[in-house]
């Protein structure tokens, strides 16, 4: 399930306007904070996803106005509910909190399940695909490759292909890419089925 989930953290205090003649202020301005490190948000974040029994897929920060977005994509066997993402997202706004990796410029939390779009680089991404369509490549083999995954291991995965099924390595294969499908009209109720396997 695609799902997420916002929370925004507590603005720091305002700096008040100091009292004078009204004469033009001739203060610098503040320059900029820089970024997080998205390396040191992985090793604070982590552990916490872990906990959840997740994956922490990927994090990603961003300016939105005067405030950063950070957006952090977990996911796990069998999915992730609405309820996980809820519950994930207290957790890591909590850990956020209590440490100081965001500095002091307002941020948004935005915590979400991966998409179709994302590519299959890791062997658990093909495992939680297993039964789908995917498209994919294998440079030193067959080009371009359509099949379905029937099983994946930790070294490589069972793509079926006109009926054919034949093991690849990952170090074989480019990232992979979740196929949409949409069936046929069935012939006995008429009705069709969308979405994927």
């Amino acid at each position: 399930m695609h799902g997420g989930s916002r929370r925004s953290s507590r603005p720091g205090p305002a700096a008040g306007q100091p009292k004078g003649s009204g004469r033009a202020s001739t203060a610098r301005p503040v320059p900029a904070e820089p970024p997080p490190d998205p390396r040191r948000l992985t090793r604070l974040l982590e552990p916490v996803v872990h906990a959840m029994n997740m994956d922490l897929e990927g994090i990603r920060v961003s300016t939105a106005g005067r405030r950063r977005v950070l957006r952090v994509t977990v996911d796990a066997d069998g999915g992730v509910s609405l309820d996980d993402i809820a519950l994930a997202s207290r957790e890591l706004s909590s850990r956020l909190d209590g440490a100081g990796e965001m500095g002091d410029t307002p941020y948004t939390l935005e915590v979400s399940s991966p998409g179709v779009e994302r590519p299959l680089t890791l062997p658990r991404h093909w495992r939680r695909n297993v039964g789908r369509l995917v498209a994919t490549s294998a440079p030193d083999d067959d080009g371009d490759i359509l099949g379905r995954i029937t099983s994946a291991g930790d070294s490589g995965v069972m793509l079926e292909r006109d009926g054919v099924t034949r093991e690849y390595r990952y170090a074989d294969l480019g990232p992979g890419r979740v196929q949409v499908e949409f069936s046929h009209l069935d012939d006995e109720t008429g009705e069709e089925d969308i979405g994927g396997h």
